[in-house]
Parts: C-alpha cells; sequence; structure tokens
C-alpha cells in the first residue's frame, strides 16, 4: 500500500476515536451529540471570525508547545511555558510603563525584546539548576510557574495598578504603538507570524544544523556525548532558555494584542497546553504547526459552545484531554488491529 495513505491511518483513526469519545461525552451531559459535534466545526471553521478566533487561540499554544519541544530534544522535560509566558508578560509590560511614548518603530521592538529576555531568565533559572546541581527541571519549572502567576497578581493588585480602573486590578490600558498588529477585523496578530516563523526556523536548525548532531548525540546518550568532548550542562543551559525565550514572547503578545493591559488571568492554560502539544507531535517543530491550529480551534469552539449553547465552561478542558488521549491512543488501537490481522 502507498505510504503516504498508510501515514494517513493515524490521523483517521485519532479523529475517528475523538468524535466517539465527544460523541459519548455530550451524551452524558445531556447534549445531542451530532448537533454539538457539528456546531464545534461551525464555531471553529464554519466562518471567517470564527477561524479568525481560533487562529487567535493558535499563537500562544503555538508558542508555548515551541518552548517545550526545544528542551525537549534533549531529553529534558519543561513545563514552566506558563509561568515563562507570565514572567514575559511581565517584562514587555514593564517597558511599557518606563516609557509609554516611544513609537511603534522602537516600541514593538522593544517589548518584544524585553518579553523574551525575562521568559528566556524564567528558562535559565531551572537550566542553571539542572545543569550545577542536577535538581529535577520538571519540579522546579512546576514550582516557578505558580511564582510568575502569583507576581503578575501581586502587581496588578498593588505597584501597577491602574488608578483609574475603578478597582479592577490591571495596569494603564497599552498605547497604541505598544499593540501589536493584526489583520484588519480580526485579532490575527503578530504574535502568530512570530510563532510560524519560529517554528520554521527551528525545523531547520534540528533537521540542518550542525549543532542539532551534537543535541541528538547528547539526547541518546549523555556519557558517550561527553565522551566526545559534548557538553549536557551547556545545552541545558541554552536550550532551557531559548524554550523560555519563545514562552516570553508569547506572553506579551496575548497581553498586548488580545488583552490591552497587563491583568490576573492572562493565560487560559496555554503553558499546560503547549507542553502537551509539544509531547504529541514529539518534539518536532513542523508537527507541532497543524497540531496547535487543531487545538486552537478546539478552545475557541469550546468558548463559543459556553456562550451559546450553555455547555460548562470546563467542556474545554474535557475536550483537550479526550483529543489528546484519542491522539496517544488510535496509534496503539491500530497496531493492535494490525498484529492479529
Amino acid at each position: 500500500m502507498n505510504y503516504s495513505l498508510r501515514a494517513l491511518f493515524p490521523i483517521a483513526a485519532t479523529a475517528l476515536l475523538f468524535i466517539a469519545l465527544a460523541a459519548a461525552f455530550f451524551l452524558s451531559i445531556e447534549q445531542p451529540p451530532l448537533e454539538t459535534l457539528w456546531s464545534l466545526v461551525i464555531f471553529s471553521i464554519g466562518d471567517a471570525y470564527s477561524f479568525s478566533e481560533a487562529l487567535a487561540k493558535t499563537a500562544p499554544i503555538l508558542l508555548c508547545a515551541l518552548a517545550a519541544a526545544v528542551p525537549g530534544r534533549l531529553g529534558l522535560i519543561s513545563v514552566g511555558a506558563e509561568g515563562q509566558l507570565h514572567v514575559g508578560a511581565i517584562a514587555g509590560t514593564a517597558v511599557v510603563l518606563a516609557a509609554p511614548d516611544l513609537l511603534m518603530p522602537l516600541m514593538l521592538p522593544a517589548i518584544i525584546v524585553a518579553a523574551a529576555m525575562g521568559g528566556g531568565a524564567y528558562g535559565y533559572v531551572p537550566g542553571l539548576l539542572r545543569a550545577r546541581l542536577a535538581i529535577n527541571e520538571t519540579i522546579t519549572t512546576l514550582v516557578l510557574n505558580y511564582i510568575a502567576v502569583l507576581l503578575v497578581s501581586a502587581l496588578v493588585y498593588g505597584a501597577w495598578r491602574d488608578p483609574a480602573s475603578q478597582g479592577w486590578p490591571s495596569t494603564i490600558g497599552f498605547p497604541e504603538a505598544a499593540v501589536f498588529p493584526a489583520l484588519p477585523g480580526t485579532r490575527i496578530h503578530l504574535g502568530l507570524l512570530l510563532g510560524v516563523v519560529a517554528a520554521l526556523g527551528l525545523h531547520i536548525f534540528f533537521a540542518y544544523g550542525r549543532r542539532a548532531t551534537q543535541i541528538r548525540i547528547l539526547a541518546g546518550n549523555r556519557k558517550v556525548g561527553e565522551t566526545f568532548g559534548l557538553s549536557f550542562r551547556t545545552w541545558t543551559i541554552v536550550l532551557m532558555s531559548i524554550g523560555g525565550a519563545l514562552a516570553g514572547v508569547a506572553g506579551i503578545a496575548e497581553v498586548s494584542a488580545i488583552q490591552g493591559r497587563l491583568q490576573p488571568n492572562i493565560s487560559l492554560g496555554y503553558g499546560l497546553t503547549g507542553f502537551l502539544v509539544a509531547w504529541l507531535a514529539r518534539h518536532r517543530p513542523l508537527a507541532i504547526l497543524p497540531l496547535s491550529l487543531m487545538v486552537g480551534c478546539l478552545v475557541a469552539a469550546s468558548d463559543a459552545l459556553q456562550l451559546f449553547a450553555k455547555i460548562p465552561a470546563a467542556s474545554a478542558m474535557v475536550l483537550q484531554g479526550l483529543l489528546f488521549v484519542s491522539a496517544l491512543a488510535a496509534p496503539g488501537l491500530l497496531h493492535r488491529l494490525g498484529s492479529r490481522t
């Protein structure tokens, strides 16, 4: 059988399994399964507005998935994109508050660089602890997530709070020069373009870069790599920092283009969602692109279902979980069926 056709089997099996599980879930909450499933499609890609909202959700998921995938290429398990996203948002906002009158040609690069540096620094810390003290990066990144989220709350409730917000915890609104450009009439903003460019660049690096060979050797066998003079410690710090920088850009993109100011709850769990997307894509940047879009469509459609069909807000997380379960289970089911025939 044609190889390209065989490659479609896992995708088709994942889609069919997800449809079956989602239908069962909708039945359990007393919603008509076929009608609700069709609504998911309509609310994600049914018209230009729905698709633009899906792309707006895709941007932070994509960047956070890349943030997890970069250290993942070395075998590191970083779950810190959520915290790095928040620190990137803080760093970018600090530039806006310090120099609100900067012109756009200076403001946008400044806040993007600041966000990348903030997120990168927040990735550097667990990378350094892993490299120098052998402290598990999964634990440190998980703990740092909570610190970053609380730090945003402390700032918007305290020193950075807008006096004119009438009690609402947020900074002042971003000036027009600090707002990411977007396609007219949509929320498809510069952050999505940055994510796509980053994914393509990382694909080229990991597929063809000379340094990528060193990373593959160290990921496969650290002792062998170090025998040839490769430094696991150095690459741990570098890749954790690059991953943090990508998540930091996601943070300022979300604050600038979507929220318009720094405030609590700037993320809808994009860090964890991005980690799961990276894991399903096996840390391959090109595979992350369609998976991020798929999850972005699902998140956007779930939000619309909550509004128009009165489905509980938690349904979005349930549907994401069902999608991930389907993606994990489908290849195994196909293998078992194939071994019986």
